[in-house]
């Protein structure tokens, strides 16, 4: 879409075309934002990509945003641009329950940071999305509200666990939203969906206000249809944090200015062995050696590379983030906030038996299974053959991950194994459901960062395909250097976006919106 197209579907346009619009005053925040809540009135009944939607709010800051611009104050760049916001952020004033029944209802008194740097750059807060309980999953259909669907197909899953926010973006609901990457669930929904999704280096985004779910692995970062997109919402995303002690005391990046130049001439890209062959899907294997083909026609040299400890990389992981999230739900405890339920038929109950009632019914099994095996995990006698043990299969990931990049730039591999499966297909079969986060784990283990980008549609059921990139720790920008050069070539490889090959929800709702808006 060129930028004089932009107000003719506002729904459509990419976040740094509506941000130039805005900024040559070619059309306002209200109407931006207006146009979005009618696409979610419009479609988001099929979807059920929001728990929460922020009409008023939302509206009230598109208003401000107007009113300072009209005053000549110089914003920021991306002010007036609406966002939705992952469930699992605590926000001041509007519900946060991590897709969760023992978080029902709980208004957080704060905002976490991301949330702040939202705000302070004057973007709309549309929603929240829904997500996988705690973060715990791969489909979203471990919400205890009920599973998004995937808008390319509606009995698909959108990725998890932040599928709500990978469904927002591929859906046209909103331009940007914001989502956590504990084990993929940024990358992995992206790849499933068409869209753009960054994990950036560990400590790059803060973590403070973001609901934990193992905290030495989970990362926030952004969601967008396009690289440039999702590196100018890296850049409000991230920075220093004094209020979480792993936040980086370093600048962003230059995302942006790499997203821009989109060049790998002379870069050297490594394909790893270990993330490809069996258990991937034919379709998304073909599409991803064709992009490797097409970064090797723009100047890149591509070569081979071993990590063999990523073959244990699922296994450890599956060790510490439940030790971890047993440990750090241990706070829903029904006594400060949240859920409380009264065991039945007890006159004076104890705290225990309030606390044992209350997380039998507040906590689904997804979230049970990992508190049961985590705690077991750090158990006397237990903790050094297993937790301890997946901590040095983790240095070792690391390790691997130094060797490669002695070698170079970044490193290629597919996303996810296969498309979108269909809901329910796994969701009886714990395993068959982590496997699909077995290319996106390495990085959460060594705190790296790593992008998705669409690499095309595969051909057996015409689904969106993803390809990985990773990049050493606090290098960001080589992702967006890559990720740009190769979305370009894709573009000319396709003719066109390919969410504009998706098929259409609902009708255009902007007219109308546009018209309602003038008319208020």
């Amino acid at each position: 879409m060129k930028a004089t197209d932009v107000t003719t579907d506002l729904t459509r346009a990419s976040a740094a075309e509506l941000a130039e619009a805005l900024a040559s005053k070619t059309i306002s925040s209200v109407e931006v934002t207006q146009a979005h809540l009618d696409r979610i009135v419009a479609v988001d009944e099929q979807v059920h990509a929001f728990l929460h939607v922020n009409a008023e709010g939302a509206l009230a800051t598109a208003r401000a945003i107007d009113e300072r611009r009209a005053a000549g104050e110089s914003l920021p760049t991306l002010a007036g641009v609406p966002i939705a916001v992952k469930d699992v952020m605590a926000t001041k004033g509007l519900p946060t329950t991590c897709g969760s029944r023992i978080l029902d209802g709980w208004i957080p008194p704060y905002d976490a940071t991301v949330v702040r740097h939202l705000k302070d750059a004057g973007m709309p807060i549309l929603g929240k999305t829904n997500m996988d309980e705690f973060a715990m999953g791969s489909s979203t259909e471990h919400s205890a509200y009920g599973p998004s669907r995937n808008p390319w197909d509606l009995e698909r899953i959108p990725g998890g666990s932040g599928g709500g926010s990978s469904a927002v973006v591929a859906s046209f609901q909103a331009p940007l939203a914001t989502g956590t990457d504990t084990g993929g669930s940024i990358r992995q929904p992206a790849a499933v969906t068409g869209t753009v999704g960054t994990k950036p280096t560990y400590g790059g985004v803060s973590r403070y206000g973001l609901v934990a779910l193992a905290s030495s692995l989970d990362q926030a970062g952004p969601c967008a249809r396009t690289v440039l997109d999702a590196a100018l919402l890296h850049v409000v995303m991230g920075g220093h944090d004094p209020l979480d002690s792993t936040s980086i005391d370093a600048p962003v990046p230059p995302v942006v200015e790499a997203a821009r130049r989109a060049d790998v001439k002379g870069m050297r890209i490594g394909v790893v062995k270990e993330l490809g062959g069996e258990g991937y899907q034919p379709g998304v294997r073909a599409r991803f050696e064709e992009s490797v083909a097409l970064l090797v026609e723009q100047g890149a040299e591509v070569v081979e590379v071993s990590c063999p400890n990523f073959d244990y990389a699922l296994a450890a992981y599956y060790l510490i983030l439940p030790s971890e999230a047993s440990s750090n739900l241990a706070k829903f405890d029904a006594m400060r906030y949240g859920l409380r339920v009264l065991p039945e038929g007890v006159d004076a109950p104890t705290a225990e038996q309030v606390m044992a009632v209350t997380r039998d019914a507040g906590f689904g099994d997804e979230v049970k299974r990992r508190i049961i095996l985590g705690t077991y995990a750090l158990s006397s006698g237990y903790y050094d053959a297993y937790y301890g043990s997946a901590q040095k299969v983790r240095t070792l990931i690391a390790q691997d991950f130094e060797r490669a990049y002695e070698q170079v730039d970044v490193l290629v591999s597919p996303t996810a194994p296969t498309t979108a499966f269909r809901l329910g297909d796994k969701l009886d079969d714990p395993m068959a459901m982590y496997l699909n986060d077995i290319a996106t784990i390495p990085a959460n283990l060594a705190g790296v960062p790593g992008m998705s980008i669409p690499s095309g549609l595969a051909e057996e059921d015409g689904l969106p395909t993803g390809i990985q990139v990773l990049a050493p720790a606090t290098k960001d920008e080589r992702l967006y250097t890559v990720g740009a050069a190769l979305e370009q070539a894709l573009l000319e490889r396709w003719g066109a976006p390919i969410l504009s090959k998706a098929p259409e929800l609902a009708g255009s709702v902007v007219a109308g919106a546009r018209a309602a808006v003038k008319g208020a």
